[in-house]
């Protein structure tokens, strides 16, 4: 392999300091004159250099050289191949691998390491990728503590290569006192769990959850070095939650290592009275609920097929109160307003959950948390929890509501109650608010009706995470519902200690903790970039195959972006701003005789094939792209609004000025 001149300079270069921090050229000096004195008789003063590094090798010295230079483009080699990107978006998007912690030597730690993964037989035929080659990956996400981690993306495989290690802060937002170094015992009672979440990405971009998994680490506490190897079996999501996935081969390690080890006993003990103590809470409101379902039925028999829903699966199966599903999460800086909460909600992916077979029927999975954020896209109800659970953290009174749409279709929103009685309904999907005016069906007939521009049918019930109430109005039309839920009469509601005992922070063994949210590490400009030149030549492209010329106007691709960045503007505010000097300068760059059409839409993901594809459908768009006239002129803009986690906001606007030929 050869190198071109200033790169083997800058290897030489890094070769040169490494020996000189390791103090190499010392070492060798010494060698060479033990070598002298011991090993070669006074009459040969005469030394090879094969001598001399026969000497060298044999203390080690080349071998300690050689482990101290590792070079990190080997390591990213195969990421490199899997997915070319411009080396900036290369930097930005992924963390250097030989990076450096900084180890508190008062804190406990523990190291898990990822050693590889087997008997993921869904890939048991897949082929070795080769180099250059696009492939399907697997990246495996971490939630420990308020702690997050993310793997590197391996190829899909039966036998995937993860070599990854974790360092997790056991004393993170610990109980007590944080200077002190937390023992085994103490340890034992943090019964948090290290949420791992494992997510397929294929050639596409398009995500997958493949599994997600509690890993109780506790029993490292017993280990007698402070080592231990597990092999987790990871189990499918959904109607899948019975069925292997694969297996990964883990290694959890104490740091520092610690004085006294636990008994075995003493751990599966602990363990068998948290399991019990969480049975008996579940029990026990199993029961209440149970109860209370039979009073909200004997209020009115027609109950019984209202959308009242006190339980839902997780993405494993596991059916929990809907209340264990919201709770107050602030963004930090990430975030300024509930507004903009609710636009970065609706800028995560919409997808139902996948159903085996035909039939219509939906399949119901409420995801956790970190398995909605890393997959970047869920149902209805998952974008409503993490909306809910956001207007909580802004300080607000929000709500869950579950409902219908228009067709009886199954629904979820979000409601806020002002402080002034104004209701507002959140809808999670699309970031829209409607403020909501019952209608009084004993009012005459003359008087005038608010008319209801929000999509939703029928309210059974909602919840947030202290409270739940059931809809027990004659009627569950929204349009004619009174939201006093101080009224009993109107809002069945469930006993507040029998949520809380299921919910945290009363129960946290059985609950999995909310994940902070994590910024964007998404380059705007450059996706806008990568963006707009790929649509720019599918749009060539398809003006060729209809033996139609394609000349570009950039100067009128640049003036199209004042319009995208108020479109956005006001999806998140609410306020319009900006557009007379989007028209003003349109007029100036269009001549008199001449026409300009523009055409603008707005994506939550940023292929352009697909955005390309969709606008195609819109017979205005498809007016512009296959535009024939004299002079004809085409534009086309591209704005990616990064939000917190993958999220973003992608607005395209595609337009054209010709002469007018009448």
């Amino acid at each position: 392999m050869s190198l071109p001149p200033e790169k083997a300079s800058e290897l030489k270069q890094i070769i040169r300091q490494q020996l000189l921090k390791m103090d190499v050229h010392g070492r060798i000096r010494e060698v060479l004159a033990e070598t002298i004195r011991e090993e070669l008789a006074p009459e040969h003063q005469q030394l090879s250099t094969e001598d001399l590094i026969k000497a060298l090798r044999q203390r080690g010295i080349i071998d300690d050289v050689m482990k101290e230079l590792k070079f990190v483009t080997d390591v990213n080699e195969k990421e490199k191949t899997s997915a070319p990107k411009p080396s900036t978006h290369f930097v930005d998007r992924e963390p250097p691998v030989l990076k450096k912690t900084n180890i508190d030597p008062t804190r406990r730690y523990l190291y898990l390491q990822v050693l590889g993964g087997k008997a993921f037989l869904e890939h048991l035929q897949e082929p070795e990728p080769l180099p250059g080659q696009i492939c399907s990956t697997f990246t495996l996400c971490l939630h420990f503590r308020n702690q997050r981690f993310r793997s590197k993306p391996v190829p899909c495989a039966c036998e995937p290569d993860f070599q990854d290690g974790f360092l997790l802060e056991v004393h993170k937002d610990s109980l007590g006192d944080g200077s002190k170094m937390v023992d085994a015992t103490t340890m034992l009672s943090i019964c948090d769990p290290v949420h791992m979440v494992l997510i397929k990405t294929d050639t596409f971009g398009e995500t997958t959850l493949v599994a997600s998994y509690f890993l109780e680490w506790r029993s490292v506490l017993a280990a007698e070095n402070g080592i231990t190897n597990v092999a987790v079996e990871l189990l499918g999501v959904g109607t899948e939650s019975k069925v292997s996935v694969g297996v990964l081969n883990i290694r959890l390690e104490m740091y520092p290592q610690l004085n006294k080890t636990l008994s075995s006993e003493i751990i599966s003990t602990q363990f068998t009275l948290e399991r019990q103590k969480t049975a008996e809470k579940e029990r026990l409101f199993l029961v209440y609920a149970k109860q209370w379902w039979r009073e909200y039925l004997q209020i009115r028999p027609t109950h019984n097929t209202r959308l009242v829903k006190i339980f839902a699966q997780d993405e494993n199966g596991v059916n929990r109160p809907v209340c264990s599903y919201v709770r107050p999460l602030r963004a930090g800086r990430l975030l300024d307003t509930a507004r903009q909460a609710a636009r970065f909600v609706s800028a995560l992916g919409h997808e139902r959950a996948p159903v085996i077979g035909g039939g219509g029927g939906k399949q119901e999975q409420w995801c956790t948390l970190l398995a909605f954020l890393c997959r970047n896209k869920g149902d209805c109800e998952d974008h409503a929890n993490l909306l809910c659970s956001l207007l909580l953290g802004f300080g607000l009174e929000a709500f869950v509501c579950v409902g219908t749409k228009a067709k009886g279709v199954p629904h979820t929103w979000v409601m806020t109650c002002g402080s002034d009685g104004t209701i507002t309904f959140w809808e999670s999907l699309t970031g829209h608010r409607y403020m909501h005016r019952p209608i009084n069906p004993d009012d005459p007939p003359l008087v005038e009706q608010p008319k209801p521009l929000y999509p939703y049918r029928t309210i059974g019930c909602i919840f947030n995470h202290q409270k739940f109430f059931g809809n027990c109005q004659p009627s569950d039309a929204v349009e004619v519902c009174v939201f006093d839920l101080h009224n009993e009469s109107k809002w069945k509601p469930m006993s507040g200690e029998a949520i809380k005992s299921v919910c945290p922070p009363g129960a946290t063994s059985s609950v999995p903790p909310f994940p902070p949210l994590c910024a964007s590490t998404l380059d705007a400009a450059v996706a806008s970039n990568e963006m707009e030149v790929q649509l720019r030549i599918l749009l060539s492209e398809h003006r060729k195959d209809l033996d139609l010329s394609t000349v570009w106007d950039d100067q009128l691709s640049y003036l199209l972006s004042p319009a995208l960045a108020a479109y956005e503007l006001e999806r998140t505010t609410g306020v319009s701003a900006g557009n007379e000097e989007f028209q003003d300068a349109i007029r100036r760059a269009v001549p008199d005789g001449h026409t300009f059409k523009g055409f603008p839409i707005h994506f939550v993901h940023r292929n352009a094939r697909r955005a390309f594809a969709t606008c195609l459908r819109s017979p205005f768009c498809e007016e512009i792209i296959c535009c024939r006239g004299d002079q004809v002129r085409l534009a086309v803009r591209v704005r990616v609004f990064p939000y917190p986690e993958s999220a973003c906001a992608v607005w395209i606007m595609f337009a054209c000025k010709y002469r007018s030929v009448l």
